[in-house]
């Protein structure tokens, strides 16, 4: 097998529990109330995957601490120190809810770089059902708002499907309203619990070409760094223009636009068990750091060869003249064929090159 180990990863997504307190209807996984068990990584287990990462990446990439909800986890600090001890560079994705004035200060101290809260709509009505806990609206704006008061550089990131996608330029009020950095739109990939609502919430392709379309022209306002994720068909987008990234001039490890899906080739997920995917919502299995660095996974898995190279594209994906900057999203296709290089299925765009 050719080795094309491509470049290293910018990010790793690191499910450090699958506990949560809320029990949200879009969960990338199937069951998410309660814990991890005795399967999840170890203390020990996870000091020696965070040696690995500082050993093996001469350019460290940054490691974004998960769930579930990370917070949940004990000894979650234990690590953060450890890897600021290792000059690796984390961010943290949470939900909001547990952080209280204490948890903010902890979280600040603590060294991380960057904190990303969820908010899943404008206002409670909308967030709390799609989250399936009352009250978990404020709560996150209260978490927010307690990291933002204390310098802490805050993301927000919106779940977006046909519960708000009416809702899509409020939530960019929304976030500019708390002082976000940083606004992520994700397009809804039915996976998990996902898969469950994906008929009645997966917007279709001409609504992710509205969507998308909208996104962009809150970007261009230049008041926030704003793309959609899971949506690569949106660089075909901004490929079409002469002034590719308007108001994206934010640059840096946590702010950066490349390309289309990064799944296997700018970013890589390790699941609470120390499993390898290529992003969170493909559940295609290429190792485990429980038996071989993410060094070695990253650099000889097939998976990950393969969507590194546009060749391997079908369908329409493979014919597009876009292909290079978009590729399609690889979740989506195996989700709706099993083949995780056919064509993108919620992409409207006809290729010139299709026959």
């Amino acid at each position: 097998m050719k080795n094309d180990m491509g470049n290293p990863p910018r990010l790793i997504f690191w499910e450090t529990t699958a506990a949560c307190n809320l029990e949200c209807v879009h969960c990338r996984r199937t069951s998410a109330i309660g814990g991890g068990g005795a399967r999840e990584l170890s203390t020990e287990e996870a000091a020696r995957f965070i040696e690995s990462l500082a050993r093996d990446f001469e350019d460290s990439p940054v490691l974004v601490l998960s769930g579930g909800e990370p917070l949940l986890r004990a000894d979650l600090f234990e690590w953060v120190r450890f890897a600021r001890g290792k000059n690796i560079r984390l961010a943290l994705a949470t939900n909001g809810t547990l952080v209280d004035n204490d948890m903010a200060s902890e979280i600040v101290r603590s060294g991380i770089g960057r904190v990303s809260i969820s908010f899943d709509g404008a206002g409670p009505e909308t967030h709390d059902r799609f989250r399936n806990m009352p009250g978990s609206f404020e709560k996150a704006v209260r978490g927010f708002k307690n990291l933002k008061n204390l310098g802490m550089p805050m993301q927000v990131n919106a779940t977006v499907s046909r519960h708000n996608v009416h809702e899509v330029e409020k939530i960019f009020e929304m976030a500019l309203g708390l002082g976000a950095e940083s606004l992520h739109y994700f397009l809804l990939v039915p996976v998990g619990c996902g898969a469950e609502i994906k008929v009645s919430h997966q917007l279709s392709p001409s609504e992710y070409e509205e969507t998308l379309t909208c996104v962009h022209r809150l970007s261009r306002r230049g008041t926030m760094h704003v793309r959609p994720i899971c949506a690569p068909h949106y660089f075909r987008i901004l490929a079409g223009e002469r002034n590719a990234f308007p108001g994206q001039s934010g640059r840096g490890p946590f702010l950066s636009m490349t390309k289309g899906c990064l799944a296997g080739t700018g970013i890589v997920f390790v699941s609470h068990t120390g499993e390898v995917f290529p992003c969170g919502y493909l559940p295609l299995s290429c190792g485990n750091v429980r038996e071989g660095a993410l060094k070695d996974i990253w650099e000889n898995s097939e998976i990950l060869r393969k969507l590194r190279g546009e060749e391997f594209l079908e369908g329409k994906c493979g014919a597009c003249e876009y292909r290079t900057v978009c590729s399609g999203c690889r979740a989506r296709a195996y989700q709706d064929s099993g083949n995780f290089l056919a064509e993108e299925p919620n992409c409207v765009y006809s290729p010139r090159g299709a026959g």
